[in-house]
């Protein structure tokens, strides 16, 4: 629980800064398996099809569907976080303890940075905690696990990752960052868009938690001084 040499603290989205309990996902998948049955004139149980291979395959449902559908990401986008916000409430522990964490805070996640904001907004996370949020428009729609998604924010950011701590609930989303030699952490149970996790994580996951608030406040953060990454 040593993270004091940590100067970078990024974190995921979608039930991770907030609990999965909320099921403000399942409301996205389901305007996502509408938003297929609409575009490509499919079933309903061919589209929840697509969404599940094009989330293993591609990363997410979207980068599938640009990938072999040659979508606009704009009006998947649009559609798709058209959702009722109000399931998910305020958390001031949590933004207490992200405050707390010494250096600097940036979002990345495979949403839009738009609908992360929206997210912030419902969670009374204020916007400032973070120096900047990077979602998949950011990434150049690269999206997480692939490699260039987490390149694209570490030269955006200048981040040296042997100084980062990398926050997600997906544990496939912590391979690259493991691999750079960021410090990760797996927020939940490991499930995520169409599978579980089943058995251990992995190597590539230092540790895990089920409750982030708690985590971040029993961090040994203990140094003389913590200076911004160049």
């Amino acid at each position: 629980m040593d993270f004091s040499n940590v100067r970078v603290w990024i974190f995921d989205l979608d039930n991770t800064l907030y609990p999965p309990e909320a099921q403000l996902f399942a409301q996205i998948e389901t305007r996502m398996t509408a938003w297929m049955m609409r575009s490509l004139g499919v079933p309903q149980d061919h589209a929840n099809r697509l969404r599940a291979d094009y989330w293993r395959l591609h990363g997410t449902t979207l980068a599938g569907l640009m990938a072999e559908h040659a979508m606009d990401p704009a009006d998947y986008l649009a559609d798709v976080h058209d959702i009722d916000f109000s399931v998910l409430t305020p958390d001031p522990d949590l933004a207490q303890a992200i405050a707390a964490l010494p250096g600097r805070r940036i979002i990345h996640t495979n949403g839009d940075a738009a609908y992360a904001r929206r997210v912030l907004a419902a969670r009374h996370l204020p916007e400032d905690l973070f120096e900047a949020v990077y979602g998949i428009e950011e990434t150049g729609f690269h999206p997480k696990p692939g490699a260039e998604a987490f390149d694209r924010v570490l030269t955006a950011a200048r981040i040296d990752p042997h100084q980062a701590a990398f926050f997600e609930d997906d544990p496939r989303n912590l391979i690259v960052p493991h691999s750079l030699g960021m410090r990760t952490v797996l927020v939940g149970t490991g499930r995520h868009g169409p599978e579980a996790l089943t058995g251990a994580p992995g190597p590539h996951v230092q540790h895990q938690t089920h409750d982030l608030t708690g985590f971040l406040r029993g961090l040994d953060l203990a140094c003389d001084s913590v200076p911004p990454s160049p």
